[in-house]
């Protein structure tokens, strides 16, 4: 999934405790084999070297994803969409003279972008990209969706406390081992080892989108690595976004979402959801945050 995975169970039986780990790895490991985009054989590949031609039929879960991935496409307004893949092949970050592409190749390019593209059969459990070209990739929710599914397996099996944190974005459930809720601590963006303040998270999930290691100076203005699916252009204005939700696969999806909103349009649309809170910090370093969320100072 391009990150490392860290897993933790609280619990007082060793050897328990290692056989759920194992099983929590090779559960992640199975769902990168499914959803990756980097492997011939996955759904994912299978789907895109089909489009514009004929439907892939997929597995429930994958297309129960699938779903859910339209789902928040629909709510946040298309400014999360798993067909943005092909804009980020525009750009060559890594190129010193660095320079915007023109205007007309990006709008070539997002005439293959759109999530109201990608058409989903219920009666075969089949999937179709309407245009040749198209590519889709769960880059942005996979992490996420591995995290959750981990934690439901984990609590059928009965475990009471844990948590699974990939590069950051940590799930967490129960209490530590000193009795207390779990936290995560938010970085400053410039300096990744600096801890602004604490969360404390109780049943919750937290993800992080940002320009922390992928960002480049243009002319003046730092630019994120991520790509506005809107409006095909690079990123700018923040440099980190964290979505604390319920479950890891909505604040997966929606810290990218509202990175790509920006600061003002981003808090509105958090505010407006249940349960979902969210901080934000700008290319100023000003830190600003949703409603009703509950922080611990340093």
């Amino acid at each position: 999934m391009g990150t490392a995975f860290d897993l933790g169970v609280v619990s007082d039986n060793e050897i328990e405790a290692n056989e759920l780990l194992e099983f929590g790895v090779n559960e992640i490991k199975r769902i990168e084999a499914v959803f990756t985009e980097f492997k011939a054989t996955s759904l994912t590949s299978k789907i895109n070297q089909n489009a514009g031609i004929k439907e892939t039929l997929v597995s429930p879960e994958f297309f129960s994803l699938l779903q859910r991935c339209l789902h928040i496409s629909k709510l946040s307004q298309g400014y999360f969409d798993i067909s943005v893949g092909n804009l980020k092949q525009l750009y060559q970050f890594k190129n010193a003279a660095f320079s915007l592409p023109k205007r007309n190749i990006i709008d070539e390019v997002l005439n293959n972008v759109g999530f109201d593209k990608i058409d989903l059969n219920d009666e075969s459990s089949s999937v179709l990209l309407k245009k040749k070209g198209m590519r889709i990739s769960f880059a942005a929710i996979g992490k996420g969706y591995a995290a959750d599914v981990v934690k439901k397996k984990w609590q059928e099996r009965g475990v009471q406390s844990a948590y699974i944190n990939a590069s950051g974005d940590l799930t967490a459930f129960g209490k530590n081992t000193d009795g207390k809720p779990w936290k995560i601590g938010i970085s400053n963006p410039d300096n990744r080892e600096e801890i602004l303040f604490y969360i404390p998270l109780e049943n919750a999930a937290v993800a992080t989108s940002g320009d922390y290691e992928q960002h480049f100076l243009y002319q003046g203005e730092r630019y994120s690595h991520n790509i506005n699916p809107k409006t095909g252009l690079p990123i700018k204005g923040i440099k980190s976004v964290s979505v604390f939700s319920p479950a890891a696969e909505f604040s997966d999806a929606l810290s990218t979402a509202v990175y790509a909103m920006g600061r003002e349009k981003g808090l509105q649309f958090i505010n407006a959801l249940p349960q979902t809170h969210a901080i934000i910090i700008d290319e100023k370093n000003q830190v600003f945050f949703s409603e009703n969320l509950k922080y611990e100072p340093l």
